[in-house]
């Protein structure tokens, strides 16, 4: 199955594509303009790379947040476009379960953070249980010392706002956070389209029509 997936919910832009379960190509970019200048190009090059030609996808993956509110709506309303154009299903992936993700098969609690500015981090918490990613607490916004204060046990955190804001959570969780190398804070394309596979494989797609971006509210306490 050749699954086309995109990322555009932070100030990085990512596309992929997959095939019969490994990466074709991947181009990943992070520039202050708008995605909406640079998006189509990455969707043509990263076909060219691989290989294909749209006709030639079965599938089209795509975040649908947390993250920027315009940077979402430019990568979910491109995969509508082409999925209506194509005629192709269409999956939406949570930005933070594709950054939990990229932390491998780890035994600890997994924390994903992206900044959503004025002081605040977009989060959630994933555990890994035999091979699956299993949310612990849904995704929210809040401070970043909220995130962390009911963090009990070893977690590694991941994302922009784990980057922007790791002294403050050091501060808090103390010898229990473990950060990720700066390389694996930026959502990959490729993780959305992983992501997507299993949901493909087992038809529970997204209706295309329906496909909107997910916001989070603000809260003042810990997950609970």
């Amino acid at each position: 199955m050749k699954i086309l997936a995109l990322d555009t919910a932070t100030q990085s832009c990512s596309v992929a594509v997959t095939d019969e379960g490994s990466l074709s190509a991947e181009l990943s970019i992070v520039k202050s303009q708008t995605h909406s200048k640079h998006l189509m190009e990455l969707i043509h090059s990263v076909l060219e790379i691989a290989g294909f030609h749209p006709g030639d996808l079965d599938g089209l993956a795509v975040t649908i947040g947390p993250g920027s509110f315009t940077g979402l709506r430019i990568g979910i309303s491109t995969v509508k476009g082409l999925a209506y154009a194509l005629a192709r299903p269409v999956v939406g992936i949570s930005t933070l379960e594709a950054l939990a993700w990229q932390c491998g098969q780890t035994s600890y609690l997994i924390c994903p953070l992206l900044d959503a500015r004025k002081g605040e981090v977009y989060g959630a918490t994933y555990r890994f249980n035999k091979g699956q990613l299993i949310q612990k607490t849904g995704p929210r916004a809040m401070v970043p010392e909220a995130v962390v204060e009911d963090i009990k046990s070893p977690c590694v955190f991941i994302g922009t706002g784990a980057r922007l804001y790791r002294q403050d959570i050091v501060a808090v969780a103390k010898g229990l956070a473990h950060f990720v190398p700066e390389g694996q804070n930026m959502i990959r394309a490729s993780s959305v389209a992983f992501l997507s596979m299993p949901r493909f494989e087992a038809n529970d797609t997204d209706e295309v029509g329906g496909l909107v971006p997910h916001y989070c509210h603000v809260v003042t306490g810990p997950p609970r």
